[in-house]
C-alpha cells in the first residue's frame, strides 16, 4: 500500500468512515474506535449487538502504552512473546481508557499488535489503534475476497483498501490476558 493510500484511509477514519482491508486470515472492516457514531454504524452493519465488545488492531505496543501501564511484568512479557502476530488478547482495562462500545460487558479491550502490512500501515498512519472486525454479518462466514465485501457492503464502506490476505486460514486466536484461556 502506498503512503498516499494509507494517508487517505487514515483521513477518511478520522471523518467517520467505515474502511474495509485485508487482514492475516479474512477482510475486515474497520473505523475509530472512539468515534461512537461510526462504531454503531458499523455494529449495525453487521448485525452485531455492542454487548459483544470489538477488537482493535495496532500497529505496535506503543500504541497501546497506556492500556499497558495496568500491566504486571509477566503479562507484558507474554504480549511481547506473540506480537506483532496473530494472536488477539483480552488485556484489562480498569481506566476505562476505551469505552463501552468498545469494551462490550467486558472489563478488557480485545487488540492484537497485527503482523499484516496493510493493517500496520493503516494503523500507523492513524497513530493508535483502530477497530477490526471481520468483514461479515454476524454469524455468517467470513469473506475471504474483495468481490464478496463489495457484494456486501460496498456501498456503505468509505474506503476499500486493495490487498492480499495474510497466511492464516482463521481469524485470530483470542485469549485472555489475566486467566491465559483461549475463548476463539
Amino acid at each position: 500500500m502506498t503512503e498516499s493510500r494509507a494517508l487517505n484511509a487514515a483521513k477518511r477514519l478520522r471523518e467517520g468512515e467505515l474502511i474495509a482491508y485485508p487482514t492475516e486470515a479474512v477482510w475486515g472492516i474497520g473505523c475509530d474506535p472512539f468515534n461512537r457514531d461510526a462504531v454503531y454504524r458499523l455494529l449495525r452493519l453487521k448485525q452485531r449487538p455492542v454487548n459483544k465488545g470489538l477488537l482493535l488492531v495496532a500497529a505496535g505496543m506503543e500504541q497501546i502504552g497506556k492500556l499497558l501501564t495496568q500491566l504486571t511484568v509477566d503479562q507484558i512479557a507474554v504480549l511481547r512473546e506473540t506480537w506483532p502476530g496473530h494472536v488477539t488478547w483480552l488485556v484489562p482495562d480498569p481506566a476505562r481508557l476505551y469505552p463501552e462500545w468498545i469494551r462490550g460487558k467486558h472489563p478488557a479491550v480485545a487488540i492484537r499488535v497485527s503482523d499484516h502490512p496493510v493493517v500496520r500501515e493503516l494503523c500507523m498512519a492513524f497513530g493508535e489503534p483502530i477497530v477490526s472486525t471481520s468483514a461479515n454479518l454476524a454469524g455468517e462466514p467470513e469473506f475471504r475476497s474483495l468481490d464478496d465485501v463489495k457484494r456486501q457492503f460496498g456501498d456503505v464502506i468509505g474506503c476499500l483498501i486493495e490487498g492480499e490476505l495474510g497466511e492464516h486460514d482463521k481469524p485470530s486466536e483470542i485469549r485472555d490476558l489475566v486467566t491465559g484461556e483461549r475463548i476463539r
